[in-house]
């Protein structure tokens, strides 16, 4: 029973890493199932863990954290990573929660596709604002935490499972805790 939950808890941690960032979080579980036995994946997704797959995973990885950083291209890369990112999700969600009989592998996939997409769709709305308000000055930083954000959360999610849903839930009670206070000032502010 735990171990059905913290492979869940990755699964979802994973996808969301992949939201941030597609290749991370995928060459985070290939190289941990090909050098570890931390993770171990079953078929079809232990074709992950194939050397030819990580150098690919390598590349692809170095293109999307460059075109990421320019804040033209980070527009046409969004564009494209709107489909990559949540297939992404939905192979790490499936490969990670696979070994829980109960769910239906179809389940998985459109759990990671909705988890991944909702990061992604989250991030590409926010991005355009960014660029704007800062004539795309801080688009490198930005870019530059979400790898490090997918980064952070893919190995939580891959190794301490349990930590990232403490991790994750308290960062999202202190997002609704500001949301909330902000709300309060709002009106605080139209009463006076």
């Amino acid at each position: 029973m735990i171990s059905a939950l913290a492979n869940i808890a990755s699964a979802f941690g994973l996808a969301t890493a992949a939201g941030l960032n597609a290749y991370v979080p995928l060459l985070v579980v290939a190289l941990l199932a090909r050098f570890t036995n931390l993770i171990v994946l079953e078929e079809p997704y232990n074709l992950l863990t194939n050397e030819w797959v990580i150098i690919v995973l390598l590349i692809l990885l170095v293109i999307e954290f460059f075109a990421d950083k320019v804040p033209a291209v980070d527009s046409v890369n969004d564009v494209i990573q709107t489909v990559v990112r949540p297939v992404a999700g939905a192979i790490l969600f499936a490969a990670t929660s696979n070994v829980i009989s109960d769910i239906h592998p179809v389940l998985a996939l459109i759990c990671g596709i909705i988890v991944a997409g909702g990061v992604h769709a989250t991030k590409a709305t926010v991005r355009p604002v960014i660029t704007a308000t800062t004539a795309g000055t801080m688009n490198p930083v930005v870019s530059l935490a979400e790898d490090v954000g997918s980064l952070i959360i893919a190995l939580l999610a891959a190794l301490v499972p349990v930590l990232f849903v403490i991790v994750f839930t308290a960062v999202g009670l202190v997002f609704l805790w500001w949301l909330w206070r902000r709300q309060r000032r709002s009106d605080a502010q139209l009463v006076a």
